[in-house]
This record gives structure tokens, C-alpha cells and sequence, in this order.
């Protein structure tokens, strides 16, 4: 049985009671929360692997409530989900660039809401960021070695490239802001242009033919599996 802990906060008590429903059958252990501050203090308590997040919410709403969240050390690795009734582009774009991993659209049917779930807890869990060896599908990196192959075809790529490359494969359902590239690949002491990721993101595409770099217009890049 699953006992992955998965946080809900929502001031609707009948989304809490259904989500939450749903999710114990399959066996997570869930807690729910009715608003923001009381999310917050329910998360540093159980430290949950996941937190579905509504963004309309009295006293704080999702937004200010999930910076806050990205903000506890204990928590920068848990995974925040928006489970939202609005799906303007730019509430999503404000949930990914208050550091949400996804943002779903609460007219999801909740078998699918499940799978979604599933698939980002396995993500989760199947992160290689603290690993010098990447492999996804037919993409090998070795970063003891310095090297990169494709379908058995190796690439010598500069030292930024490759940098760059490594952090988004690193962590596969993150969306990496233009700003924590800059400052993890190219250092805080060192200034360069504003197009500078983008061209470097162009030329990994060209190099190696990856069409699952994202790119989130104003926000960042994800590399997608």
C-alpha cells in the first residue's frame, strides 16, 4: 500500500472531502487544510510529499501561500501542484513562477486527477538530481566522465551546454526559472546577456535533436520525458 502524505489545501470542503476521498483509496495518507496559514502550518508538521494547492482562498490565497511554502527549508524538495478552477494563462503562469511543478485545472475527472498523481509522486521519486549519471529514454549523461549520448551517438558539448543540460535532466518535473539557471550554471559573478540562455537552449536542440525542452514564455525551461 501507498502511504505517500499528500496535503490538501482548499477553503471548499466539498473538494476536500472528494479529493480526499479518492486519494485514500488508493492508499496515500492525506490531510487537508481550509486555508492557506493553516496549510502552511499543517505542512512544517507532516512534511508531505505532496500538496495540491487551490488558488482562490480568504486570508492568503494559493499564490502568496506557495511562495511561502517554497521558502521552508524542509520543504523545497515536496511537490506543489495548483488544483485550480481558473485556467487563464496567466494564473498558470503566476503558479509555476510562485514555484508550483504543475498546475491542473480543477474540471479534471478524478480518476485522472489520481493517475496525475501517480505520475508526479513517481517523478518525484525518481529524481536524479543528486545523481552524476542521467539517463532518460535514449539520453545518457555522464557528468564524471563529460559526456553525452543519444541513441548510442556520443556529443562533446562546451562546458555550459553541457551544465545546462545536466540541470534541467537533473530534475525532470521542475520548471527551472531563468534566474536559478543563470545563477547554478553561469555563477552570480558573472554577467551575461539576457538571451544568453536562449541560445544555448537553441543549440542543445540543434546538437541533439531534444524536442522536449519546454520552454515556459516568460518563466523558464522544463525538460519533459
Amino acid at each position: 500500500m501507498n502511504r505517500k502524505k499528500i496535503l490538501l489545501i482548499d477553503d471548499e470542503q466539498d473538494i476536500l472531502e472528494i479529493i480526499s476521498y479518492n486519494l485514500e483509496k488508493e492508499g496515500y495518507q492525506v490531510f487537508t487544510a481550509g486555508n492557506g496559514n493553516e496549510g502552511i502550518a499543517k505542512a512544517k508538521e507532516i512534511l508531505p510529499d505532496l500538496i495540491l494547492l487551490d488558488v482562490m482562498m480568504p486570508e492568503k490565497d494559493g499564490i502568496e501561500t506557495c511562495q511561502d511554502l517554497r521558502k521552508i527549508k524542509e520543504l523545497q524538495k515536496t511537490l506543489i501542484v495548483f488544483l485550480s478552477a481558473r485556467s487563464e494563462e496567466f494564473s498558470q503562469l503566476a503558479g509555476y513562477q510562485a514555484g508550483a511543478n504543475d498546475y491542473i485545472v480543477k474540471l479534471i475527472k478524478p480518476k485522472v486527477l489520481i493517475s496525475k498523481v501517480a505520475a508526479l509522486l513517481q517523478l518525484g521519486a525518481n529524481s536524479q538530481e543528486n545523481s552524476n549519471y542521467i539517463e532518460i529514454g535514449d539520453l545518457i549523461i555522464d557528468k564524471d566522465n563529460f559526456k553525452v549520448s543519444k541513441a548510442k551517438e556520443e556529443f562533446l558539448l562546451p562546458k555550459k551546454e553541457f551544465d545546462l543540460l545536466y540541470l534541467l535532466a537533473s530534475n525532470t518535473e521542475k520548471v527551472f526559472k531563468r534566474e536559478e539557471i543563470l545563477e547554478r550554471v553561469w555563477g552570480n559573478d558573472v554577467i551575461v546577456g539576457e538571451r544568453t540562455i536562449d541560445v544555448h537552449i537553441r543549440r542543445l536542440r540543434e546538437k541533439l535533436g531534444i524536442n522536449t525542452i519546454q520552454t515556459l514564455k516568460g518563466i523558464g525551461y522544463k525538460l519533459v520525458v
